[in-house]
């Protein structure tokens, strides 16, 4: 089964963090990760650049998961649900036969308290968009997940 899991939150939420935890335990995953991309792609994962560079980007990592090992996590905040349906999509026509949602669904303040302890800071008024988002629209099996974990604590 080709299984991908799809990391959903604001910035400060734990995506990145839950996603290294995971593929620690299970090496076998490969991670795509758009802070990473940006790095690739611009120098500097703070730097938003392009998005389709980045999108295109992510679809080559997500042939290449499908090719080379079948399990692949996806970390990028994912707050807008007509991109999460753009990316689930996109996931399945490429051989994603199982996706999961993993919604870090955090409060706003929590995050807004560690984006301030970050380097790389978002800005809050970005941070407060997406709050919006994923608040008007959560995420939800609907949107073509095979399943959704909110993880809350």
């Amino acid at each position: 089964m080709t299984r991908l899991f799809m990391m959903i939150g604001l910035p400060g939420s734990g995506k990145s963090t839950l996603a290294k935890k995971i593929i620690i335990r299970y090496p076998g995953y490969k991670l795509i990760s758009t802070d990473v991309i940006r790095a690739q792609l611009f120098g500097d994962e703070a730097i938003q650049g392009s998005w389709l560079q980045v999108w295109q980007e992510v679809q080559q990592q997500f042939h290449q998961a499908v090719s080379q090992t079948s399990l692949a996590i996806y970390d990028a905040t994912n707050a807008q649900r007509r991109h999460r349906k753009e990316v689930i999509e996109f996931a399945k026509e490429t051989g994603f036969s199982y996706i999961i949602g993993l919604w870090l669904d955090k409060s706003l303040e929590l995050c807004l308290e560690r984006n301030k302890q970050r380097s790389r800071q978002v800005p809050e008024e970005v941070i407060m968009k997406m709050y919006r988002q994923l608040s008007d629209a959560p995420p939800s099996c609907e949107e073509g997940l095979d399943e959704l974990k909110r993880i809350t604590d």
